[in-house]
């Protein structure tokens, strides 16, 4: 996400210190310094200021800046930049609340041994510690988990806004997120998703005016599973809820593939009442479902067999 040089130039940067007086302060070269700044410059995490021959540098007004300078100041004796390298900045967004390794490694689909890595640096500096295998945030140490959501918040947004200066991020996760746009995005890693995409699988609904895309460098499409789970974030209203019941039906979605992806989600209560309204027959106390008698008659309406 960022590399210890950018993390130094953040730590340090003061409004106004030049590409040189940088250089000093790190005690690397300028060339080295400029290569770091012109980075965080494209990430919008600081701008420059001509001021005559020289380039000044100034942090930007990110919140992510904000609390990562505010805990350098706090705790000046700890190199931050030293331990946030590598798989950290991943590993702390996930210790949003007390979690396991394993949980951890779950979540951020890493391997144990790396979360592992991590956590135990963190330990060995004081700022996280264990009760009954779950690691938490030691002090006010728990500002690293908002600085790396902010960080990624930040990054998220200014990807979405090169492609749709105007969308908005219904969910994210650290290297996803899905967003909502007014306009039709057809960029790398912006993946169609919403009630466009039920046409892929034969099922053609009315849409609105808003188009609706996951961000993902790892996924090659949208399978039906990920589709009725972004459906439910999209608007979890009868409506909605329906078609994906029809989609669970129509495309026989595996019941672990969901359950599995509704945890990415924090959706398992929603798709666990979408899968015993099916095996019932419609007999689920959920105001948010429909009737059994509407959901035949909408299915008979789009040609999808009931299952017996």
């Amino acid at each position: 996400m960022l590399r210890r040089i950018e993390l130094e130039v953040l730590a340090t940067v003061e409004r106004g210190d030049t590409i040189s007086e940088l250089a000093t302060k790190l005690d690397h070269s300028e060339s080295y310094l400029s290569r770091a700044v012109a980075d965080l410059v494209e990430k919008d995490l600081v701008y420059t200021e001509r001021d005559g021959r020289r380039k000044r540098v100034v942090p930007s007004g990110s919140r992510a800046v904000e609390v990562y300078q505010d805990l350098v100041r706090q705790h000046s004796h700890i190199d931050f930049p030293e331990l946030l390298t590598g798989k950290a900045l991943e590993v702390l967004y996930y210790l949003d609340q007390p979690r396991t390794v394993s949980e951890i490694a779950d979540q951020s689909e890493n391997y144990r041994n790396t979360v592992n890595r991590v956590l135990k640096r963190l330990r060995d500096r004081g700022l996280v510690g264990t009760d009954d295998s779950r690691y938490d945030f030691n002090a006010d140490f728990d500002r690293l988990n908002e600085f790396a959501r902010e960080l990624t918040h930040h990054l998220h947004r200014q990807r979405l806004e090169a492609v749709a200066p105007n969308g908005t991020i219904l969910w994210e996760g650290h290297d996803e997120f899905l967003a909502q746009t007014a306009t039709e995005v057809d960029a790398e890693s912006f993946h169609e998703t919403g009630l466009a995409r039920f046409a892929a699988f034969d099922l053609q609904f009315l849409l609105t005016r808003h188009r609706y895309y996951l961000y993902s460098e790892d996924v090659a499409g949208i399978s039906p599973a990920e589709l009725c789970c972004h459906t439910l974030l999209i608007d979890n209203d009868t409506r909605h809820r329906s078609y994906c019941l029809l989609l669970l039906i129509h495309v026989d979605i595996d019941e672990n593939d969901l359950r599995e992806r509704a945890v990415k989600y924090g959706l398992e209560d929603d798709t666990d009442a979408l899968l015993r309204y099916l095996e019932t027959h419609g007999a689920v106390d959920d105001d948010q479902l429909p009737e059994w008698d509407d959901f035949q008659e909408l299915a008979a309406d789009y040609e999808v067999p009931l299952p017996k």
